[in-house]
């Protein structure tokens, strides 16, 4: 039964992911992958809410597996950012490509502490 949950959330994050990716992408003229480094940083945002919430308990794990496994991740992607950063670095834009790595785990990280420390104020 808990695999339904992980599809349930799969079936909202894969589509979330690519609306936000072409909406992000569509208004940026630039080769740095802002689509797939918005739904990254959020799902990283979510996902320490998520983890927050649960030490709190206020969060168990049928809706870990609905919003952190299934949501997070199909709304996440790292082959893609991996891919995007790859070529990038093969067609010279070696700058954006080192951004991109540096500017995702900064981020990402910075959300996922951002998370965690909102849903401690929340149900601390």
């Amino acid at each position: 039964m808990n695999w339904l949950l992980v599809v349930a959330g799969a079936m909202v994050g894969a589509p979330l992911r690519y609306l936000t990716d072409r909406a992000v992408q569509s208004r940026h003229d630039s080769v740095f992958p802002w689509g797939t480094f918005v739904v990254n940083v959020v799902g990283c945002l979510v996902l320490g809410l998520l983890t927050g919430a649960a030490v709190a308990g206020a969060a168990g794990s049928r809706l870990q597996l609905l919003l952190g496994t299934g949501l997070c991740g199909a709304l996440t992607t790292y082959s893609t950012f991996s891919y995007e950063t790859l070529r990038l670095a093969e067609t010279g834009a070696r700058l954006h490509a080192a951004a991109n790595v540096v500017a995702s785990v900064a981020a990402g990280l910075g959300a996922a502490f951002a998370g965690v420390t909102l849903a401690e104020a929340l149900w601390a």
